[in-house]
């Protein structure tokens, strides 16, 4: 094992100017989700040059891609995860151009030892993870059914073990009234922004009969075009969010039924809808999870600098995770506690700092791929643990 360790840190490190090359270029040439073409392109090529074969635009995707290298000899299948999607207006604000490129060096290294243990590297490549996640589609296929495990690392500024993530619905409220002037024939009038003020009062009154991890929150997304105009359309959007899918599918419920009353008050028309996909709650594969910081800790991180996860939200991994075994720990890439999703961890995360952490957190990736791919008595552990 160490020797196959020492073969991965050594493929990382010669390939480690070209990795800050495309982390650096697709950090600067941010792209939304679906629409991440040079990035997608990039990793792509790259992964063909590694010896990879590589199906561009899977499941009709325009920028999703699966790469695969098959060794010839039978084993674990190992999937790595790409992420490669901005924010808009910010940017790499929460880091995929490193996620992406953490993907790859692990490619590549555990590429380097796939002849002598056998098995079958993968990396996907999966757009939009901040809207319509293409690991969603790919779940729903069942393109990681096969998979023995499925991994990726993301950037923040601690060491986080794998936790949880929130199961969400995204959901989108329409009401429809009748136009009048305001002030000469208000009667005349169905006024649907009193629709949506009315479901927000709702949706206050029914955060107080929730579960602690419950979170609703929205916006106002259209609420008229004049003040002079009494409103005949107008919108909210609505994330749902909680522990689990059960919940959030009884919490969705409740939502629609304050957004129905509003609508049945008023006299307006309700029209219901998903805006965006609908996420699981993210089930860390303990096991394997253990794995990963096991090798934090001989890497030289000490056991008390990685904290246990807090949920940071909703993932489309959690998808994946009810297919097979996952993980998704994060690395510390800033030394400020710059929060992801703002200004300041985006610029942070362009730096030389940031660049080698990633390198770090490539290796990471490779080496508890590599304690999977040598070591069948874990691989039994993991997958009992997802049995259960």
């Amino acid at each position: 094992m160490i020797d196959l360790k020492n073969n991965i840190k050594t493929t990382i490190k010669e390939y480690s100017a070209k990795l800050r090359e495309i982390a650096a270029f697709i950090g600067s040439h941010p792209e939304l989700g679906h629409e991440e073409v040079q990035a997608s392109s990039l990793l792509a090529g790259e992964l063909e040059k590694l010896g990879f074969s590589v199906d561009r635009g899977t499941l009709s995707l325009p920028t999703a891609f699966i790469a695969e290298y098959r060794s010839g000899t039978p084993g674990p299948t190992v999937a790595l995860l790409a992420e490669y999607d901005a924010l808009p207006e910010l940017g790499h604000a929460c880091g995929h151009h490193l996620i992406c490129t953490m993907a790859l060096g692990a490619a590549a290294g555990l590429r380097s030892i796939a002849d002598t243990t056998g098995g079958t590297i993968r990396v996907y490549g999966t757009p939009a993870e901040e809207t319509k996640g293409a690991k969603i589609d790919m779940a729903a296929a069942g393109l990681f059914d096969d998979c023995d495990i499925a991994i990726m690392a993301h950037p923040f500024h601690v060491y986080e073990r794998s936790g949880a993530s929130l199961a969400m619905d995204a959901l989108q409220f329409e009401f429809r009234g009748k136009a009048a002037h305001a002030a000469a024939h208000p009667d005349h009038g169905i006024n649907a922004l009193d629709a949506v003020i009315l479901l927000f009062n709702a949706v206050n009154a029914l955060r107080q009969q929730t579960k602690d991890d419950a979170r609703i929150h929205g916006i106002i997304s259209h609420g008229g075009q004049a003040p002079n105009i009494i409103p005949d359309y107008a919108a909210a959007q609505f994330y749902v969010r909680s522990a689990s899918r059960a919940y959030t599918d009884e919490l969705a419920l409740k939502v629609t039924a304050c957004a129905e009353a509003a609508g049945i008050a008023t006299g307006c028309k309700l029209t219901v809808s998903n805006y965006e996909y609908s996420y699981d709650e993210l089930r860390t594969n303990e096991t394997l999870s253990g794995a990963f910081t096991a090798n934090l800790i001989a890497s030289g991180i000490a056991e008390d600098d990685i904290r246990f996860s807090q949920d940071h939200g909703s993932l489309d991994l959690g998808n994946v995770s009810l297919r097979c075994p996952v993980i998704h720990p994060y690395i510390k890439v800033v030394n400020e506690p710059y929060q992801l999703h703002t200004i300041e961890f985006r610029d942070a995360a362009q730096t030389d700092t940031a660049y080698q952490a990633m390198i770090f957190g490539a290796t990471m990736l490779a080496y508890t791929a590599c304690d999977v791919l040598a070591d069948s008595e874990l691989l039994k552990r993991i997958k009992e643990e997802f049995s259960r």
